[in-house]
């Protein structure tokens, strides 16, 4: 009789329970959740109130929350792949942001700072500010996949630089759009009691999601951030896939970008989308995704990133200052960039191995 192939050994329930990326975010998401409802019970509590132009929205601090944190879950769809395919990450976001929102009031306003209309659509603003934001992304794409500058040190550049670009693209001015139309994209559509920012949010997912359906991209994307000398071996070109990386985040930019200078239909260079991208690279990391590049999972990374806002919003309650915010994030990142140590996971997965052994052993030794 031909010999029985051995049977795999079997997996623990909670083994496989946290082999899953999506736990880190959901388990950081419960202990927050936990906190807030021991130090506060109504914390959660959403009720329908009227805002300053009379329309009745759903309000609260989760209502806060996927309200303030959905440019951030944004930037984390491009920031995944950015960091999947390259193994880096674009520290440049921020001053990215500005641009294309320069770039859109510049549209917007004509170049005046104070104008009585709009002098064009709002839809050429926006189109205008993508084509920006794509650009500095393949630039950035550019020095990382064809001149291999470590990404960043490659966006170091921009990240230096942007800012003045932004100032630069209107005068040195801050314009004001006029009308109430802009504001809609970065506050409540009339009779919508849902933020639309997170409308947004929930429209780019559903975008990016068909198209990982659809298409190889993932499978691409994964390939080059593993090993790129065998996806050059099997057909793929390690360049042009890094590339598109970079011009989908600049897409993810603008998107964000609109939302931003919409919020108060004007901009401060200096001050737009500050330290946004340390939390857009934390959404990544708390999305249980390697640093270092190869496999990802963008849903984890957007539940990472409303996390971070939830994080926020618990310091905020908690009377912590903004200027210590980055210092109690910094230490999350730390705690998560360890933790995902290739040699950290390994002496954690030897730990269990030999928990595992010593309780079978004992169970052994009583039967």
């Amino acid at each position: 009789m031909p010999n029985k192939m051995p049977s795999p050994p079997k997996t623990s329930f909670w083994a496989r329970l946290f082999s899953h990326q999506i736990v880190i975010p959901i388990a950081a998401l419960l202990i927050l959740a936990i906190f807030n409802l021991i130090s506060d019970p109504t914390f959660f509590r959403i009720v329908f109130k009227e805002n300053s132009s009379g329309n009745k929205v759903l309000s609260g601090n989760l209502i806060s929350i996927i309200d303030n944190g959905s440019e951030l879950a944004i930037l984390a769809i491009g920031m995944t792949l950015v960091t999947a395919a390259s193994g880096g990450q674009d520290i440049s976001v921020g001053a990215a942001i500005a641009i294309a929102g320069s770039a859109m009031l510049r549209i917007l306003c004509g170049g005046s700072s104070s104008p009585t209309e709009l002098q064009s659509p709002i839809i050429l603003a926006f189109i205008v500010g993508v084509l920006v934001a794509m650009f500095f992304g393949a630039f950035n794409g550019v020095l990382v996949a064809f001149f291999k500058i470590q990404p960043m040190v490659a966006t170091l550049i921009l990240f230096t630089a942007g800012r003045s670009i932004a100032s630069w693209i209107n005068n040195g001015e801050l314009p004001n759009v006029p009308g109430k139309e802009f504001t809609y994209f970065g506050s409540y559509i009339p009779g919508v009691p849902v933020p639309t920012p997170f409308l947004i949010a929930i429209a780019c997912f559903i975008v990016i999601f068909l198209v990982m359906k659809f298409t190889n991209l993932r499978l691409y994307v994964q390939s080059v951030g593993i090993n790129e000398k065998t996806a050059r071996l099997n057909g793929l070109n390690p360049e042009l896939i890094k590339l598109m990386s970079f011009v989908i985040l600049g897409i993810c930019v603008a998107v964000a970008a609109l939302i931003k200078v919409s919020r108060i239909s004007s901009i401060n260079y200096s001050v737009i989308a500050k330290d946004i991208e340390m939390d857009a690279i934390l959404a990544v990391a708390l999305g249980g995704n390697a640093l270092s590049g190869g496999k990802f999972s963008i849903g984890a990374s957007v539940l990472g990133a409303y996390v971070i806002q939830f994080l926020t919003t618990t310091l905020y309650k908690l009377e912590v200052s903004a200027v210590a915010l980055p210092a109690y994030k910094a230490v999350v990142v730390i705690i998560l960039v360890v933790m995902s140590a290739p040699t950290v996971r390994e002496k954690l997965s030897r730990l269990g191995k030999k928990l595992r052994s010593g309780k079978t052993g004992a169970e052994s030794a009583k039967a």
